[in-house]
Order: C-alpha cells, then structure tokens, then sequence
C-alpha cells in the first residue's frame, strides 16, 4: 500500500529543545482559575501563617472569617496578607525610603493561611507601623488582605484596619475613599489575643454586607 503523501505534520505547541524538561520550557501565561479545594496541594506549607517567629515581642493573631453569599461559612479558603513591619518600613528595593532591615528580627512581611471548618483562618503577625501616601499623607497602620476560594478566578483584595487606631484612620486616604458605612466593614474588632475581621464574599443587596474588594 502506497503512504499518503499528505499526511498532516503536527508541531508541539510549546517549542522543545534537546535536554529542556518541563522546569525549562516557556509555557506562557496560564489561564486564572478557582483555587477550589486544590489549595491543599502544592499552595500550603507549615510555616505559612508564621509572619514572625513564635515568641517575638509584640506577636498578635489576625483572624479572619470569610462567608459566602448565604452566609455559610467557607472551609475551603486560602488567605495571604501582607504588610510593613512594626516601624511601617518594608525591607526591599521598592520601599520609596529604601530598603531597611526588618522591626522585629525574622519579620518577613507575607502570611498565608489555609481556614478550619468555621471558615476562619489565623496568621501570627505584629502589628504595622503607620506608611507614608503620596501628597503628604499617611496610610494608617494595616495589613494587605488577599482572598483565593471556590468559585473565585481571581483572587479578591480588601484590608485590615484596627479599632484602636481612630485618628489614624480618619486621616487615611484608601478609607476617606469610601462611605462611612464601608469603612466601618475594613476595620476588624479587638480579640484577646489580636484582632479579627468578618468578611462577607458577596451580597445583592449594595448597601448590604458585603466587604469593600479593591480593584488592583
């Protein structure tokens, strides 16, 4: 039997050169996609809610409470924040002072956490310093919230304001920005070992519940 002569040639999508695996091969962007009950695999580690190091001077909890549209509370969502440290400053090149050597020692400024069966989620952390804003203003001391569950393609971005800091927080820019009523949604409520913030993912009704999200 004759072999056809135009038989189709398939190229690889992604182009492979000799001795390239798949930790060499330029894959492009991938699409965004729910975290879903996958965060368990690859996204966690042991020490991911440790901002600082157990015992430091000044460690506080950041509880956080994430429920959805019901109210239902959501066991299967991922948290990451991340913030300055005690004296407001970041320890990298980006940080418009310069960089400067974290306050207290072993503060790495990022947490992740995974919530338990109450939809809550913990890291250990210190509370920030003030930031300076553009125009001679200053952001009150927060911390950078990041929000990845079932349902989300795109992770959702709020903050964590505290309740003892009211002068503060009435100079801030990002919360002068909005009505009186979201603002009181940003700023979490003291515990006894920390603070914690309640966080509602969705509600139809707009002058409802639902946390501010910022749109980065």
């Amino acid at each position: 039997m004759t072999e056809p002569t135009d038989t189709p040639v398939f190229a690889p999508r992604y182009p492979v050169a000799p001795g390239s695996d798949f930790t060499t091969v330029p894959f492009g962007q991938t699409p965004s996609q729910t975290v879903g009950p996958y965060l368990h695999i690859g996204l966690t580690w042991a020490d991911g809610p440790d901002v600082v190091p157990a015992g430091t001077d000044g460690i506080i909890d950041i509880s956080v409470g994430v429920v959805d549209g019901d109210r239902t509370p959501m066991s299967d969502v991922m948290i990451e924040t991340w913030q300055a440290d005690a004296v407001g400053r970041f320890e990298h090149p980006d940080d418009p002072r310069g960089s400067a050597s974290s306050t207290p020692t072993g503060f790495r400024g990022f947490g992740r956490a995974v919530a338990d069966s109450t939809g809550t989620a913990v890291v250990h952390t210190v509370k920030p310093g003030a930031l300076p804003a553009e125009n001679g203003a200053v952001e009150a001391p927060h911390i950078n919230l990041g929000i990845f569950a079932r349902g989300l393609l795109e992770r959702l971005v709020t903050r964590i304001y505290f309740p003892d800091e009211t002068v503060a927080n009435a100079a801030d820019p990002v919360l002068a920005s909005l009505d009186e009523r979201s603002r009181t949604k940003l700023i979490a409520r003291a515990t006894a070992t920390g603070y914690h913030l309640d966080v509602v993912l969705q509600d139809s009704d707009p002058d409802g519940d639902e946390t501010p999200f910022f749109d980065l």
